[in-house]
């Protein structure tokens, strides 16, 4: 398996990208969020890769972080999501605001990205979560400690706090607090912000 590729970048067509790699280019579908952050044509670059083998294709997916490489890999095990719309997924949002998105199970989040419908995005939040957080270590999802951590998330949105403030009051949290102490807890250490 291919997992990683420097070269120089030759052409950029979204969402495509082609690396000269010792004199073989290689042709790379890329997310959107790859894309932007591309070096000028004829630039060395950097991509993590995974290669997927069908029966009439060999696709090459290219990624500028190990950590958009977890989530697209965890998105195409999930049945019926193929590599173009864990692509489209994420082009659509960072991997920080998908894992927030699975964190708080926001459906909405997801159905903004074209292509997903609702059907679609609640199959995914029920099949990433969990798993987005063990792919990911240095996302903000690695900081939800237990299965109460969604419904402490939504009760200090209810309660007026931004989604910043309360996943920093989370994270603070103790493994395995009730939902009520959690609450009571997080807003404590709000309190002395």
């Amino acid at each position: 398996m291919i997992g990683r590729l420097s070269g120089r970048l030759v052409a950029r067509h979204p969402p495509q990208v082609l690396v000269d790699v010792g004199g073989v280019a290689y042709e790379l579908d890329v997310p959107m969020s790859t894309f932007y952050n591309l070096p000028a044509t004829g630039e060395s670059v950097t991509l993590h890769t995974h290669l997927l083998v069908r029966e009439d294709a060999h696709t090459l997916y290219g990624f500028a972080t190990l950590d958009e490489r977890a989530a697209f890999r965890q998105l195409i095990r999930i049945s019926g999501i193929g590599a173009r719309t864990a692509l489209a997924v994420l082009s659509g949002l960072s991997v920080t605001e998908l894992a927030h998105a699975v964190t708080l199970q926001e459906t909405a989040r997801l159905t903004k990205v074209p292509g997903i419908g609702t059907k679609t995005a609640e199959r995914l939040l029920l099949e990433l979560k969990g798993k987005l957080a063990e792919s990911l270590p240095g996302s903000a999802a690695a900081a939800a400690p237990d299965s109460a951590t969604p419904d402490i998330l939504h009760a200090l949105i209810g309660l007026g706090y931004s989604e910043k403030e309360a996943l920093g009051a989370v994270k603070a949290l103790s493994h395995g607090v009730t939902v009520a102490e959690g609450i009571r807890q997080a807003l404590k250490a709000l309190g002395k912000v």
